[in-house]
C-alpha cells in the first residue's frame, strides 16, 4: 500500500511536460490513448495552467497613437466616449491612453474598427 501511495504522489507532482511524455509512452508502448492518460494525470495538468481556464470577459480599448488624421480621431473619441472636446483632445494628445475600459469583446472590436478607420492605431487588451 505504501508503494501505491508513493506512486500516486509522483503522479500528482508531474509537470505538464512530463504528463505529455507519459501519455506518449502509454500510447506508443501500451496502446493506451492519451485521453485515458490525461484522466490519470488530469489534476497535475490543471494545476499547471490555471490561467488558460479563465476566459476574459472585459476588454480595454487603448489608443496607441492618433495617426495622420488627428482631428478626425479627436472628434471620434469625443463621440464614442461622451467626453468634451478638450478632454477628447487631451486623451488623444496623451496617447497611449485608454479610451474605454471593461467593455465587451464585441464593443471593443467595434471601437477599434471605428478608430482605425479614422486613422488611429489602437490596441485591445
Amino acid at each position: 500500500m505504501a508503494d501505491l501511495k508513493a506512486f500516486a504522489e509522483q503522479l500528482v507532482n508531474l509537470t505538464v511536460k512530463e504528463v505529455n511524455e507519459l501519455a506518449q509512452i502509454l500510447k506508443d508502448e501500451y496502446g493506451i490513448e492519451p485521453a485515458a492518460a490525461a484522466v490519470v494525470a488530469g489534476p497535475a495538468a490543471a494545476a499547471e495552467a490555471p490561467a488558460e481556464a479563465a476566459v476574459q470577459t472585459a476588454f480595454d480599448v487603448i489608443l496607441k497613437e492618433a495617426g495622420g488624421a488627428k482631428l478626425a480621431v479627436v472628434k471620434l473619441v469625443k463621440d464614442l466616449t461622451g467626453l468634451g472636446l478638450k478632454e477628447a483632445k487631451d486623451l488623444v494628445d496623451g496617447a497611449p491612453k485608454e479610451v474605454k475600459t471593461g467593455v465587451t469583446k464585441e464593443e471593443a472590436e467595434s471601437l477599434k474598427k471605428q478608430l482605425e478607420e479614422a486613422g488611429a492605431v489602437v490596441e485591445v487588451k
